[in-house]
């Protein structure tokens, strides 16, 4: 008998049942109240009781027992359902309530904490019907907010007395209340409807109409039109418009678990043809078709239906995204970066595909346009462009937006895993989040202890006094010359640039981030000292440019294991003569760092890109560039290409050193045989 009860009760519903007594007779109600994670936890279930006479307390008896009773008490005791016998494992609480033992404050308390009541008549009773409009409808307004006014469901009960329906009576009530979800005519005497009253005050909670629909307008809301809009853009794979047999397949298969039949698909979009114009095109669904078909099912009471699409793509009952879907756990160890996935930049290189809708390999800022329309705000600035590659028409390349996702999820992977939710990451690769695109690497301090790392993204922050280059060095990573930099606008200059190196045929991103120049004497940020290597940059045509980068080295990073490099930047301009104790050449060769390195941008092509190179080759291998190596760079990098080796020929050292002994002991023992003879 309990189990039956929950299969009546025991989903997401917060139920509040108010009788209607003879005219007479005080008003009457009882209160559902069930936990559950989405809905407000906990419902009562009231009852006040003097001649109520509309069989108020003989449905729940009915439901409980799953028969009539013969004695109907004053007020039930409590009714608790515990979650583990409940289909949607949540806790019920049924509460009868007694106007003769509690007060109508208590009444009105339990109302305003409903999600949906139950205004209960006696169909053999017009006055009972009248005091639905004249009493209990007014008291229920007046005791919830306006904006979020709770779902009513008006209930007849006593149908086994009448051979005839209240529905012509009741129809005109409904529609002069938007907030009636519905009427349902039951019996508690001999059982009729008592499950389906259950069921549509549970789907009046689960899948209400109030967010989707406006009756008066009869069209949907603008909110939900909005979210049917992303949901449609996600699911067209192609982004050309429209939803072919495949998408819409996949489509059914996301949101129901099972793909539709063929002639079932057919059927679908005939429905649309027949309704409503350009709903079809090319034998594909477009979003005009998509969103009649959600209002053809709103105005049919299948609004559940919406509601289990909304819902798979992570809406909540406000028809906002849940926090939830957005932001899901992903624990981060201290010391350890963030990268995207293999599978992640598949995912994005189909993003890109899907809006390069002219094929150059480049998005125009309408392709950008169009490509954030699923989201609820532009996420990228004009600094993105002045943060990775971008083509001669300023527009970002597939390998520049690959670039600012990797920067993202390396920076700000909560930002990332947002950006992803708001794509439809989960849905489209079929993943529990968008957690399982992001990889979460090694501690740094056993990168060290191994002398090696298995990161593919590595920072690098500049340092240096003011105008010696900084910016210069970090637009240069970019391929822009100084001719190109003077064009970018003040306010669109980044501190960031990233794009791609190689380092022993491996392709690796490089993340340059700009410090501001600080006096020497403050102490510098942590994130300025939090990278894998250091730049130093010097205007080697200022004299008293150098001493800012020596004095920053000795109090930062003269006793750290993060590996430095001096650039000695403007190379193209008169080398002037350093205010500062030693030279730049006999600094580095004091501190056993590579030698200044010369570089400008002052040039007709795009600068050299050697430098970055070297950076992150000294970021990929922080031990071997430590000082016990030296200041030359070709013996640390060739100390790397040893040490490499030893690697790759570890596992073989064994059967190289049984060869050569065998060869040894062949050699050697044809000599002797040979020797032998000549004696003989």
């Amino acid at each position: 008998m309990l189990l039956e009860l929950t299969l009546y009760i025991a989903y997401l519903l917060h139920v509040v049942l108010i009788s209607i007594s003879h005219v007479c007779a005080p008003p009457c109600y009882f209160l559902f109240n069930i936990d559950i994670d989405y809905c407000i936890a906990g419902v009562r279930v009231g009852r006040t009781v003097w001649h109520s006479k509309v069989g108020k307390t003989s449905l729940i008896m009915s439901l409980v027992s799953e028969e009539f009773p013969d004695d109907v008490p004053l007020r039930a005791e409590e009714i608790t359902i515990p979650a583990d016998v409940t289909p949607e494992r949540v806790p019920t609480h049924i509460v009868d309530y007694s106007e003769a033992e509690q007060s109508d404050e208590q009444l009105y308390q339990e109302i305003s904490k409903a999600n949906v009541i139950c205004i209960v008549y006696s169909v053999n009773n017009k006055k009972s019907i009248e005091k639905v409009t004249s009493h209990w409808i007014p008291l229920i307004n007046d005791r919830t907010d306006k904006d979020s006014r709770v779902p009513l469901i008006l209930v007849g009960n006593k149908s086994d007395l009448v051979e005839h329906s209240s529905m012509e009576t009741i129809l005109p009530i409904m529609n002069q209340y938007s907030d009636i979800e519905t009427c349902v005519e039951c019996s508690a005497k001999n059982l009729k409807n008592i499950s389906e009253l259950f069921y549509y005050a549970q789907k009046a909670v689960l899948h209400p109409t109030g967010p989707l629909y406006c009756p008066e307008e009869k069209e949907m809301k603008p909110s939900c039109i909005k979210s049917l809009t992303r949901i449609f853009k996600v699911s067209d794979l192609d982004n050309d418009g429209i939803l072919n047999d495949k998408e819409l397949n996949f489509f059914q298969r996301t949101c129901f678990n099972m793909p539709l039949a063929p002639q079932a698909l057919e059927d679908v979009k005939n429905v649309v043809r027949k309704n409503i114009m350009d709903g079809v095109e090319d034998n594909g669904l477009t979003l005009k078709g998509f969103l009649f078909l959600h209002t053809l099912f709103i105005q049919r009471g299948r609004h559940e239906t919406t509601w289990t699409v909304l819902r798979r793509f992570g809406y909540d009952d406000d028809l906002e995204l849940h926090q939830e879907y957005l932001f899901p756990l992903l624990k981060i160890p201290a010391d350890c970066t963030t990268e995207l996935n293999h599978n992640a930049y598949l995912f994005l290189q189909s993003v890109f595909d899907k809006h390069d809708k002219d094929r150059d390999c480049a998005l125009s800022p309408d392709e950008v346009k169009d490509l954030f329309k699923v989201f609820p705000y532009m996420p990228w600035g004009p600094d993105v462009n002045n943060t990775v590659c971008t083509n001669d028409q300023g527009w970002i390349t597939y390998q520049g937006y690959l670039s600012q996702w990797t920067l993202t999820t390396y920076l700000d992977v909560q930002r990332c895993l947002e950006y992803l939710g708001y794509l439809g990451y989960s849905i489209i690769c079929e993943q529990e989040s968008q957690a399982a695109a992001i990889t979460v690497t090694r501690n740094k301090r056993i990168d060290l202890q191994k002398k090696q790392t298995q990161r593919s993204v590595f920072r690098c922050n500049i340092l240096g006094a003011r105008g010696s280059g900084k910016t210069s060095f970090l637009q240069a990573f970019l391929g822009r010359n100084l001719l190109k930099q003077r064009k970018i606008r003040e306010d669109h200059k980044s501190f960031y640039s990233i794009n791609t190196t190689y380092v022993y045929g491996q392709e690796k991103y490089l993340l340059v981030r700009l410090c501001i120049s600080l006096p020497v004497s403050c102490f510098l940020p942590e994130e300025d000292l939090a990278c894998d290597v250091v730049c130093l940059v010097y205007d080697v045509n200022n004299p008293r440019s150098f001493e800012y980068c020596a004095k920053v080295y000795k109090q930062y990073f003269m006793d750290s294991k993060t590996p430095c490099m001096m650039i000695a930047s403007k190379s193209d301009l008169h080398e002037a003569r350093q205010h500062y104790s030693l030279t730049p050449l006999d600094f580095c060769r004091k501190n056993k760092l590579h030698p200044p390195q010369p570089w400008t941008c002052n040039t007709v092509d795009a600068p050299n890109k050697d430098l970055y190179t070297k950076l992150t080759t000294m970021a990929m291998y922080p031990g071997h560039f430590s000082k016990k190596y030296g200041p030359c760079p070709h013996v640390q990098l060739q100390t790397v290409v040893w040490h490499m080796a030893q690697a790759d020929l570890k596992s073989s050292t064994f059967w190289l050193r049984a060869s050569v002994g065998a060869t040894v002991f062949a050699v050697l023992g044809f000599a002797m045989y040979r020797a032998i003879l000549k004696q003989r």
